[in-house]
C-alpha cells in the first residue's frame, strides 16, 4: 500500500472535490478545526505505531467533534472521548480525542449524537470543553485513523490548517 503526504489546499473542499473524485477514492474530512500533525508524533504507541490504523492527528482549535464523512456511527465510548464511524463507502474510521482522556471519565465531553445514528459529514457528534481538556489531558492531539487498512490500496495524508467538516484530511483509494 502506498502512503503519500500532500499539503491540503487550505481552502475549504466542498462539492467540487466530490464531483472530481473517482468512484474508488474516498475523502475523509476534519472532525475538528485545527492543524494536522503526523500520526507518528502522537504521544501514544497505539496510534504512533499505527496499531489501530493509519491516518493523521489534529491539534484542535474547536470544541465540537463532527462526523468526518457520511455514514453510520458505531461505538461511542461511554466516556464520550472517542467514536467509530463506518462511511457509506465501507471505510471504518476511529476518532479519538486526546491521549489518556479516558481517565477523565467523561468530564469535559458531552455526547450529541447516538450510536447507530446515520450522520452526514459535518454533523456534530461530541461537544468538548477544550480549555479543560488541554489543561488536564496528557495531550489534546486527536488521532483520526482508518482501522480497516487492509481494504486500502493507497492513502494520501494531507497537511495544514483544517476546518471541521469542510477540509479534507485523508484521501483513500479502496482496493
Amino acid at each position: 500500500m502506498a502512503v503519500s503526504h500532500a499539503p491540503s489546499q487550505a481552502a475549504d473542499r466542498g462539492t467540487e472535490a466530490e464531483k472530481g473524485s473517482a468512484a474508488s477514492t474516498v475523502e475523509i474530512y476534519a472532525p475538528l478545526s485545527g492543524e494536522i500533525v503526523s500520526i507518528e508524533d502522537v504521544p501514544d504507541v497505539v496510534f504512533a505505531e499505527k496499531i489501530v490504523g493509519d491516518g493523521i492527528a489534529i491539534k484542535p482549535t474547536s470544541s465540537t467533534i463532527v462526523a468526518p464523512a457520511d455514514g453510520t456511527l458505531g461505538k461511542i465510548f461511554e466516556t464520550n472521548h472517542a467514536f467509530s464511524i463506518e462511511t457509506d463507502e465501507g471505510l471504518e474510521l476511529f476518532v479519538h480525542f486526546g491521549i489518556d482522556t479516558v481517565e477523565m471519565k467523561g468530564e469535559g465531553f458531552r455526547r450529541i449524537a447516538e450510536e447507530g445514528q446515520r450522520v452526514k459529514r459535518g454533523d456534530p457528534v461530541i461537544e468538548l470543553d477544550l480549555a479543560l481538556l488541554e489543561e488536564r489531558a496528557k495531550s489534546a492531539l486527536t488521532p483520526v485513523v482508518i482501522s480497516n487498512m487492509d481494504e486500502i490500496a493507497e492513502l494520501t495524508k494531507l497537511s495544514g490548517t483544517v476546518t471541521a467538516g469542510r477540509t479534507a484530511i485523508l484521501r483513500a483509494v479502496k482496493k
